[in-house]
């Protein structure tokens, strides 16, 4: 089942505008802040936004720069060069 579904939405997010994904940004740094792990963030951000540049600018808006800076201080060592590609 998971075969058929890898791809995370993308395929229906490449649909919709930019104010749909810009809302869907926001509910999941909202989820983010209620304890949502930083790879998820990171990877759904970029899954909706349609790529990294995208998502990076998504995330500043909707982020503090005190948020990202703790958001990179909470990814473990594998997570963390990630974290901080697309959080700095």
């Amino acid at each position: 089942m998971l075969d058929n579904n890898n791809d995370l939405g993308a395929s229906l997010f490449k649909t919709w505008t930019e104010k749909q994904r810009s809302d869907e940004i926001e509910k999941l740094v909202q989820g983010f802040r209620n304890g949502v792990p930083v790879g998820i963030l990171l990877k759904m951000a970029e899954t909706v936004a349609g790529d990294k540049k995208k998502a990076k600018k998504y995330l500043k808006k909707f982020m503090t720069a005190d948020e990202r800076t703790a958001a990179i201080g909470s990814a473990d060592e594998v997570m963390a060069p990630l974290a901080k590609s697309f959080l700095s």
